[in-house]
């Protein structure tokens, strides 16, 4: 039997390696964004997938002030 997790030791600055096995898997590539919060007594770690702020749209989005907006939006925006 495969075993499905894989022990890390956080380094002095507080980092910690994600496996490659595990970022090929869940397609994360270096500079993704991931999210990361607590849940009870876990730490959860995930891709960050943002939307627009308004409609919540994923597609052609555009970062402002670490905020996204899609380009519909923009555009309405603008008048």
């Amino acid at each position: 039997m495969k075993k499905d997790y894989s022990i890390r030791t956080i380094d002095s600055v507080g980092r910690i390696v994600i496996p490659m096995d595990l970022r090929k898997m869940l397609d994360i590539q270096e500079w993704d964004e991931l999210r990361i919060f607590r849940d009870h007594d876990r730490i959860i770690v995930e891709k960050n997938n943002p939307t627009c702020a308004f409609c919540h749209s994923a597609k052609d989005l555009i970062s402002f002030k670490e905020k996204y907006i899609c380009k519909k939006c923009l555009d309405e925006a603008k008048g």
